[in-house]
């Protein structure tokens, strides 16, 4: 950025989504004056769409713990969450006057599960705070220093004394989270890697008689084996979905990295069921192959196993009729059920994307190539499963990037002065 005013910074964030809208509250509580553009009727949209089912805010493990959910990345996102981690996000909510609880998987809810009141108290506390919101702004890149935006009322350039860039990744586009910033940053020398498909299902290459009478269908229950691109075998334990063309839901969106990584490398990627997680497979073998008189197969599996409905069709549709009037082999499949993904769902359809600008082309939050532009959120590249880190971690980067343009400002006018 080119200009240059004195205190108080005028500072521009664009994208109204959780890391623009903590980027606003901290550069405007450090006495900026923050103007916050989105090409959106009204901000936090997406953010209200994660709330419908109940609005996870954060996760309540222990920090080591919470900290490895973000995997490789987890160094470059580290500094930002251990200023503003877990706890501090609640703390937070709960200024906003909302209540929170942890249920049973550790995650943490408001008390009325709801993400629009909590949005409705943080904005008015934005506006009190003298931040100017202007909707239907598209930020389109940059001329001659100042940013340009597409407006209902034709286009319009703006100078700010910095930028704080907090524009969502590729998923969702209907919502705001487009990716249209990517060749806008690439044409300015920034490294971005493509961005695909995070916490997302997979296609499978279902029969369509298994595909019409399960779809729709939830797995309870079940654990899910699989390889990550280092060959090291991980597992999970949870529950998910049956679509009319392949698997979804929150055991499925746990392992998404590790099968997008695997398809990408080797065009497709097996995952191995357990459909009896509670029993050891001593204990399969000897109820399958326990006398059953007249019983059918499936009857017996029901009756000894519990295993009825879609795990009883998944058996069927994974194996050969040999392989499933062999008892042994039988039994050796419910604990161990191949299935082979082949693609993810498109990018649109998943509930957040990995890649973005690479951390290597990052001081803090600030791109090495242009001074006085910060990003935060899911710009950068990186990744985390749904529990409440994929928010902790957004608010975290956009109070650093709030944090440090501001410092950035202040360090600038006193080598100037």
């Amino acid at each position: 950025m080119t200009h240059s005013s004195p205190p108080p910074f005028h500072i521009a964030v664009i994208g109204g989504g959780p890391a623009g809208l903590m980027a606003a509250q901290e550069a405007s509580s450090q006495g900026a004056r923050v103007e916050l553009f989105d090409a959106m009727p009204s901000v936090g949209r997406k953010f209200l769409l994660a709330g419908r089912g109940g609005m996870n805010i954060t996760h309540a493990e222990d920090y080591c713990s919470f900290i490895s959910r973000y995997g490789r990345p987890a160094r470059w996102i580290k500094p930002a969450l251990d200023q503003f981690g877990p706890q501090k996000v609640r703390d937070w909510v709960h200024g906003l006057g909302v209540e929170t609880f942890v249920g049973s998987s550790n995650r943490v809810f408001p008390t009325d599960m709801k993400a629009a009141p909590l949005l409705r108290a943080w904005l008015h506390r934005l506006r009190e705070a003298g931040v100017q919101f202007h909707m239907r702004h598209r930020w389109t890149g940059w001329r001659d220093g100042q940013l340009v935006f597409a407006t209902p009322d034709g286009e319009r350039l703006r100078a700010f004394d910095a930028v704080i860039l907090a524009l969502g990744g590729g998923s969702w586009a209907r919502l705001g989270s487009d990716g249209a910033w990517v060749p806008l940053l690439q044409e300015q020398g920034v490294a971005v890697t493509p961005l695909v498909p995070a916490n997302c299902g997979f296609d499978v290459d279902w029969s369509e008689h298994f595909s019409g009478r399960h779809a729709g269908e939830p797995l309870t229950t079940v654990a899910i084996s699989a390889r990550n691109i280092h060959d090291c075998m991980i597992k999970r334990q949870g529950q998910f979905v049956i679509t009319a063309g392949g698997v979804e839901g929150s055991l499925i969106y746990a392992l998404s990295a590790a099968l997008r990584e695997q398809i990408a490398a080797e065009g497709s990627t097996t995952i191995w069921l357990d459909l009896a997680p509670d029993h050891t497979h001593e204990r399969v073998f000897e109820e399958v192959t326990r006398p059953r008189g007249s019983r059918s197969m499936s009857s017996h599996l029901n009756s000894r196993l519990g295993i009825k409905g879609v795990k009883s069709g998944l058996l069927r549709e994974c194996l050969s009729a040999a392989d499933f009037a062999d008892e042994a082999r039988l039994a050796d499949a419910i604990k161990l059920l191949p299935v082979t993904l082949v693609r993810p769902r498109p990018i649109d359809e998943a509930i957040s994307s990995a890649g973005g600008v690479e951390f290597d082309g990052i001081d803090g939050s600030m791109l090495r190539a242009m001074p006085g532009v910060f990003l935060a959120g899911e710009m950068l590249d990186w990744e985390a499963p749904t529990g409440g880190y994929l928010l902790t971690a957004c608010l975290a980067q956009g109070k650093a990037a709030g944090e440090q343009a501001v410092g950035w400002l202040e360090e600038k006018v006193n080598a100037e002065s």
